[in-house]
């Protein structure tokens, strides 16, 4: 059976799993990780499947990354956990929780909610298709061809953590490309179950997202998590924890405590 490839710190009794979003990796939340674990807890920074250094499937959607999880966490012997998890990684950490309660005392989720996305990173993975890397022999030869596509210099950087040397010259995408460009609708499903998670549950949302609307999504996450707190953080987008670490930081801590 696969277990998720994941990065540990700290020695704590507190499990702290952390689940990245679509094209990233557990290392997205490294700084996150070490500082958590100087908090006393020992962290998880997971790659879910298909990114990171987990393993590859075509079978790419919720259930699956929730039973991977489920794996995981057997596998490593952690009855409770506190779980985080951003964009897509919120969505399986969603799912999970209402699946296997018991084994999350406490939700954080930033800035997604269990609505239904509809496609949106087209152009994303069209850059990423059209890296031929038997010509490309640089990391700025891949930002070259990439900012063609992706204008955004961060989300670039973001997307080239995944470029990896394979062998001498040659790199490769940690990714798997070939499913998950295929794989839109999957990771916008909506969460769909009529269980509910009833332990302490907190949304992060970056005011500048657009990811979480007000007037419709909050209701739909009581709906679903009936004790969530949702916090709006000021001048943030999609990508809260990176844009204002400390700030994300700061609140998550003084939530926790």
């Amino acid at each position: 059976m696969n277990v998720l490839h994941s990065n540990i710190f700290g020695k704590g009794k507190k499990n702290f799993i952390i689940l990245h979003g679509f094209l990233g990796m557990g290392d997205n939340w490294k700084t996150h990780g070490k500082n958590l674990a100087e908090k006393g807890y020992c962290v998880h920074l997971i790659d879910q499947r298909n990114h990171g250094r987990s393993f590859w499937s075509s079978d790419f959607s919720y259930p699956f990354m929730v039973e991977d999880l489920l794996v995981y966490m057997n596998h490593n012997q952690i009855t409770s956990a506190i779980l985080l998890g951003h964009s897509m990684g919120g969505k399986t950490a969603m799912n999970f929780a209402l699946k296997y309660p018991k084994f999350v005392s406490h939700l954080i989720i930033a800035d997604i909610s269990p609505k239904y996305y509809g496609p949106h990173h087209q152009k994303i993975l069209k850059g990423l298709a059209s890296l031929d890397f038997e010509v490309i022999q640089s990391r700025k030869d891949a930002e070259d061809q990439l900012s063609l596509y992706v204008t955004d210099f961060a989300t670039r950087q973001f997307l080239l953590k995944n470029l990896y040397r394979i062998e001498g010259c040659k790199f490769s995408l940690r990714i798997n490309l070939d499913v998950l460009k295929n794989s839109g609708d999957a990771i916008g499903e909506a969460i769909n179950t009529d269980k509910i998670f009833n332990n302490p549950t907190l949304f992060m949302i970056g005011a500048n997202s657009g990811y979480v609307d007000k007037s419709f999504d909050y209701k739909m996450i009581v709906s679903f998590f009936p004790k969530a707190e949702i916090l709006e953080i000021k001048e943030v987008g999609h990508w809260l924890h990176a844009e204002k670490p400390e700030l994300f930081f700061n609140h998550l801590i003084s939530w926790i405590n």
